[in-house]
């Protein structure tokens, strides 16, 4: 699959993002996700994590500017879809945050049940970069923590703050990080598949109403500002600002 590594530890998938340096989100990433899981989808667990040092650095905002509102038109709905993929998954899943999870990563990680990480830091960065939250992202993200701070501050935070803040669960060294996933991914999966499929859909019942409510209110005027010229300005001296830090 297009920028997606999926192998099998006795019976937990490890779903492994391995696209280009930084696992940008991108819409070939992002249709590719939902089609991993689903491929997976008898697995007793499955554990999400990143190759190289970043789990994923968010959404490729190059792709936004270049691709223009017929890009913009496809990519939203898209992330919507990869994200409520990740947070649907029937069975247990873990994210092994093995580096950055800023933006669009940390919202893949908040799709998990549990989050493990390792290195880098995590945060809402969208605000900074100039895009508003679509309805699924931050509804997602306000499952698991209260997201008025990070969201509109876009701050970053390492491994011991995000366990404080609830966005994390456990600290782990680097080396042990997936071997730790997949050791909780099993504990989880000593629950009944059925009994645990329907604990989750329970537990995920007011988010998913809040989506259904919000999504038709507040995702046309997202499209419309991710799509506007003066937005991809902003996204262009964003971009600009972070290659001249480098």
């Amino acid at each position: 699959m297009d920028g997606i590594e999926v192998r099998d530890e006795d019976g937990v998938a490890v779903v492994r993002l391995n696209h280009g340096p930084v696992n940008a989100l991108d819409l070939e990433l992002l249709t590719a996700l939902p089609v991993a899981l689903a491929s997976v989808a008898d697995a007793r667990a499955v554990v999400l994590t990143g190759a190289g040092r970043c789990f994923s650095a968010g959404v490729d905002l190059k792709r936004i500017v270049d691709g223009g509102p017929p890009y913009v038109a496809e990519f939203l709905p898209a992330l919507s879809t990869a994200v409520l993929a990740v947070f649907d998954h029937a069975r247990p899943t873990v994210a092994a945050v093995n580096g950055h999870a800023l933006a669009g990563g940390c919202v893949l990680a908040a799709a998990c049940d549990v989050r493990l990480m390792s290195a880098g830091t995590i945060g809402l960065t969208e605000l900074a970069a100039g895009v508003p939250f679509p309805t699924v992202p931050l509804e997602v993200v306000r499952h698991v923590v209260r997201p008025d701070n990070l969201m509109l501050t876009a701050r970053t935070i390492g491994p011991a703050d995000a366990v404080a803040l609830g966005l994390a669960d456990e600290v782990v060294e680097p080396a042990e990080l997936i071997g730790r996933a997949v050791e909780r991914a099993r504990e989880l999966a000593a629950t009944r598949p059925e009994v645990y499929a329907l604990s989750k859909q329970q537990l995920h019942r007011p988010t998913r109403e809040r989506i259904e409510a919000r999504r038709p209110l507040d995702d046309p005027g997202v499209r419309e500002m991710w799509s506007s010229p003066a937005t991809h300005e902003v996204l262009r001296h964003f971009l600009a600002s972070l290659t001249s830090r480098r």
